[in-house]
């Protein structure tokens, strides 16, 4: 028994003696194989890997013309592994001049995982970023007496010229999310924002490379390892060149000062796109720096929205400009020809329907209704394309043929230009009125053949309407970027897009934008010089009319064309046109006559008087957030009412049901049954709720909060 007894003893002993000697073996695994925390240790104290960041491409215009370069910037990076206890924290303060309490702060920073993912305490972190010339110059002195801390040399973005921020963007520290999405960049590292440097971010910012410096035993700097020999050098970003005219985007922000809206010029053979103005703009040299973040704060709330790049997100209705686009649409179709007469007294009039017009000559024909922009005609046109049960066997078919030659040209979606933020517009279909008004007929939607109703466009799209036009029903896809330095365009900054339109049907509108100019709507735009078809606009709105045109010149041979949209400019004379026809000079004759240049001077000091009159301050954006909580109160009050009243209903109904369907087998029990009384169903009795608040009680309520 004793035997047994020893056996069993040493088995449990052995089994114990194995499992520690397991579970050693495991953690020595875990710590020299599976973790590398004592191998960057090792390395962090023989070596120190430096990373060398590449010049950023620089932007040019299409001319050569410089717009934005490197300038040199420094940051100061900190190892906490060596700095942990071994500087003296006030006189790093004084040499920064900073906080006791922001380096208290920045440091935690550093350290939390969550702000600062990835951190490791054997890599450089990102202590301060862009020091001035004098604070690097007062650091650099007493740098010896901070260990752990370094200098890393980098270049930050500056611009030639105040002009184009919505196109060129800016470049800012990246955010978390970029981090996650592209393992390239580190907590502190530069990354495009806006425009062209984030569209084109991979081109333009190059390779990083790798310095790696052997370090003695005090650490201090020995050399390059091994002769630099597996030291990796950055490889600089790709230079890129702008479709821009420099002069052109100048004067348009020039003629757009105090005005909202955009401008749009585009190379109707290439696409590219000349000048994209958007008004009011910002001075890119703003959003450089520590201070862009307060600048980016201060124009998120000014009520004008100068951040908003309105040439391709603002979404307006065309007006005039969009009957171009329904004469080729009813000339294709065969809905009229050159002889196809239409009456106008005044406006379309039709079963107690009436859509007014200026006074002009009628019966009118294609040609003069383009020229004098004829509500009527187009009203007319769009009413027998609609109505056409010969050519269209349903109205559904009739609309959805209308809405494939938009989509043709470049409506109802994105084009696809090379900055993001584009917008798409709208079109309708007959799903869409299907929706809207369930039963709906060719009067109920008879604005949209006049760019006004459910249809919306961004100038962009109202822009590249008029290169379609010059180009006689084709047009690429516009774009901003002209040369990428090593590379080739995509594909389909070149592939040519055709519109379901005839080319007889162009010809006609252009004659119809030709005699607009000679003794239309677009009369001031003529120049002696060379020959312009151009089309005004003015789209209703809620307020003052908005003021439209497009156009394109020389007629024979395209160069440039053109939308302008002003908010609350009135007539498509009064504002599009004088602003159209001078940047159409100013690109096809390459300056302004001494005329023109006192007429640009004239333009640019005729301001509109918006609702708004200043910039919107805190406080206004703190009263505006207490109204939209008010509101969400309010609805959210209003939901609940009405969820209890819809619940009461249905538990009413219920006791209705029940007590039907008991009266009706009371009365289906034959007569001769046995007189046995059934219990008496107690009363179901609705309980009393809890009276909401009136209106008055909750407006109290709420102001109280």
């Amino acid at each position: 028994m004793k035997k047994v007894y020893m056996e069993r003893r040493r088995m449990v002993l052995s089994s114990v003696a194995v499992a520690i000697i397991f579970i050693y073996l495991a953690r020595l695994f875990a710590l020299q194989i599976a973790s590398d925390d004592y191998r960057k240790s090792a390395d962090s104290n023989a070596f120190l890997k430096k990373i060398e960041f590449p010049s950023r491409g620089i932007i040019t215009d299409r001319h050569g013309k410089l717009l934005v370069y490197n300038q040199p910037a420094y940051d100061i990076m900190v190892v906490m592994n060596e700095e942990k206890g071994r500087i003296d924290t006030l006189e790093l303060c004084q040499t920064l001049g900073i906080t006791k309490e922001f380096f208290i702060k920045r440091m935690n920073d550093i350290k939390d995982p969550r702000k600062n993912p990835g951190y490791s305490r054997f890599i450089q972190q990102l202590f301060i970023n862009q020091l001035s010339d004098k604070e690097f110059s007062a650091f650099q002195e007493k740098l010896y007496r901070f260990p752990g801390f370094y200098i890393r040399r980098r270049s930050i973005r500056q611009y030639k010229q105040n002009i184009a921020a919505h196109i060129l963007g800016d470049v800012a520290e990246a955010s978390e999310h970029d981090i996650q999405q592209d393992d390239y960049y580190q907590p502190g590292d530069y990354i495009g924002k806006m425009g062209v440097e984030r569209e084109y971010e991979k081109p333009l910012r190059g390779q990083k490379g790798v310095q790696i410096l052997l370090r003695d035993a005090h650490g201090r700097i020995k050399g390059r390892y091994k002769n630099g020999k597996y030291d990796q050098p950055p490889l600089p970003g790709r230079d890129i060149q702008l479709g821009i005219d420099a002069n052109l985007q100048a004067l348009g922000e020039r003629l757009m000062e105090g005005k909202l809206g955009a401008i749009v010029a585009i190379e109707p053979k290439t696409g590219q796109i000349l000048a994209m103005v958007s008004s009011p703009t910002f001075d890119p040299r703003t959003m450089v720096g520590k201070l862009r973040g307060k600048h980016q704060k201060e124009m998120s709330l000014d009520p004008a929205k100068p951040l908003l790049n309105r040439a391709i997100m603002g979404q307006y209705p065309p007006g005039s400009t969009f009957k171009t686009s329904q004469a080729v649409t009813f000339y294709t179709e065969g809905i009229l020809n050159d002889s196809t007469l239409y009456p106008c007294a005044r406006g379309f009039s039709f079963k107690g329907l009436h859509v007014g017009c200026h006074p002009h000559g009628a019966p009118i024909s294609l040609v003069p209704a383009i020229s004098t922009s004829c509500n009527a005609y187009f009203c007319w046109g769009l009413y027998y394309m609609l109505s056409n049960r010969r050519k269209y066997k349903t109205l559904d078919k009739a609309m959805d043929t209308w809405r494939d030659y938009m989509v043709s040209m470049g409506f109802g979606y994105k084009l696809g230009v090379d900055i993001p933020g584009e917008k798409r517009g709208m079109i309708p279909n007959a799903h869409f009125y299907d929706n809207a008004f369930g039963r709906w007929g060719p009067l109920s939607v008879i604005s949209i053949s006049i760019g006004q109703g459910e249809v919306n466009l961004t100038p962009l799209q109202i822009a590249n309407l008029g290169a379609t036009i010059a180009n006689r029903g084709h047009f690429i896809t516009p774009h901003i970027v002209r040369h990428v330095q090593g590379q080739k365009l995509a594909p389909e900054y070149t592939t040519w897009h055709h519109t379901k339109g005839s080319a007889r049907a162009y010809d006609e509108v252009i004659a119809g934008m030709m005699a607009s100019v000679r003794g239309g709507t677009c009369s001031h735009a003529v120049h002696p010089g060379y020959t312009l078809a151009g089309k005004t606009g003015t789209a209703q709105n809620r307020g003052k009319d908005h003021s439209v045109f497009m156009g394109f010149a020389p007629v024979e041979n395209p160069k440039i064309a053109i939308a302008v949209y002003v908010e609350n400019g009135g007539f498509g004379a009064d504002f599009g046109v004088p602003i159209g026809a001078l940047m159409i000079e100013q690109y096809v004759n390459g300056k302004l006559t001494p005329g023109d240049q006192a007429r640009a001077n004239q333009m640019q000091s005729r301001h509109i008087s918006y609702a708004f009159k200043r910039s919107m301050s805190h406080s206004d954006s703190l009263r505006l957030d207490s109204l939209r909580r008010i509101a969400q109160i309010r609805d959210s009050l209003r939901e609940v009412q009405e969820k209890q009243r819809l619940e009461e209903a249905e538990r009413l109904k219920e006791i209705k049901a029940k007590k039907d369907a008991q009266e009706k087998e009371k009365k289906s029990q034959p007569q001769n049954d046995p007189a046995l009384q059934p219990e008496e169903e107690p009363q179901v009795r609705s309980e009393r709720r809890p009276r909401q608040p009136d209106r008055g009680d909750g407006e109290k309520h709420r102001d109280k909060d």
